[in-house]
């Protein structure tokens, strides 16, 4: 009879629920609310034809890599492509801290860095951000180099605070710790203090973007690491050969091959997220101190409010899908009647 059992990092884990429902209106993912244009959807279709599906995918993603390149200004050499940020943060973790290491994440963050660094039995520190959810760069850097810490890992802009660090505040992490920091610019098309371009001039940079959200390809998973050939190197070695399948290879070399349709894009997003922000801020004139409006440089505006989860049942009730963390409430931005629908039901249950 076998005694076999899940050893104690695994055995309490439950896989990952996102909401479930048939929602009206979704605003609880961060997805883009745009679809692809027909003529890019159509050069993608004719993509699929020339798929040699008996065959493998190309390992290092050759193609797609040389496209987002061009479209981010860097060199395609200190790309390596994923099957989505998340594996690629898998990868990092997995291969560059060895059982024991110290990893250092913030609070709140994304939550799936510190859901990582316990698989790889890393010990965690988190930082915990000030009251208004901003971020302690001396206090970061003190305790990085306190801990010894092998890994700093954050986003910027962060997810779910929709709040970032400058430049020169990332500029001045990097340079003042021996731990390796992970940049997480998951949303950093919707802003314009994005370190990409620097990652040759450090030996401790990693910068991690995504198609998830800007880029309107949430169902492909495919995300990019950016760093120096050092890095590049050891990540291209340690990730899965065949990691990003020639689907979504060749789906991703045909939309970014379309830069001014992509920053259209953006600035559409951008644009709803101002327009739901200002919706906001007239609905909190109407009722003084009903909940605290953050601002924003993502795609995606957060709210303070002492029944968040109420506000979040009516709202469901109402066929709208939003993010309930605690008591805020995490809100994508989205088309014009989408946000109109939500500040509407939103006005009438405050």
């Amino acid at each position: 009879m076998s005694l076999y059992q899940l050893n104690s990092k695994i055995k309490d884990l439950t896989p990952y629920e996102p909401l479930e429902g048939d929602f009206r209106i979704r605003l609880d993912a961060n997805e883009s609310f745009l679809s692809l244009p027909t003529n890019v959807m159509s050069k993608m279709m004719d993509s699929f034809a020339y798929t040699a599906f008996n065959r493998y995918p190309d390992p290092l993603a050759v193609d797609v890599c040389r496209v987002f390149a061009q479209y981010y200004g860097i060199r395609p050499e200190n790309v390596t492509a994923g099957n989505g940020s998340d594996e690629l943060i898998s990868v990092l973790m997995t291969a560059f801290l060895m059982k024991g290491d110290t990893v250092l994440t913030l609070s709140p963050d994304f939550t799936m860095y510190r859901f990582y660094s316990s698989l790889v039995e890393a010990q965690c520190v988190e930082v915990v951000k000030k009251s208004d959810l901003t971020i302690d760069v001396e206090e970061l850097i003190s305790v990085a180099n306190q801990t010894g810490a092998k890994m700093i890992l954050f986003s910027n802009p962060c997810n779910p605070t929709s709040l970032g660090l400058s430049r020169e505040q990332v500029r001045k992490i990097i340079r003042s710790v021996s731990a390796l920091v992970i940049l997480d610019e998951a949303y950093m098309d919707f802003w314009d203090q994005s370190l990409i371009q620097e990652t040759e001039q450090y030996d401790n940079l990693v910068v991690l973007r995504t198609c998830s959200k800007a880029i309107s390809l949430a169902a492909l998973r495919l995300g990019f690491a950016v760093a120096n050939q050092t890095i590049t190197a050891a990540m291209q070695a340690v990730k899965s050969p065949y990691n990003v399948n020639s689907v979504t290879q060749n789906a991703g070399a045909v939309v970014l091959s379309y830069p001014k349709m992509l920053d259209r894009s953006i600035e559409k997003i951008i644009d709803s997220r101002k327009a739901l922000s200002q919706g906001l801020q007239r609905l909190l004139e109407k009722n003084p101190g009903r909940f605290l409006l953050y601002p924003s440089c993502t795609n995606f505006v957060l709210l303070r409010l002492s029944d968040a989860r109420h506000v979040y049942e009516k709202l469901l009730t109402e066929g709208i899908a939003v993010r309930l963390m605690g008591d805020f409430l995490r809100i994508t931005a989205g088309s014009s009647a989408e946000n109109l629908d939500l500040l509407t039901a939103l006005e009438q249950i405050l």
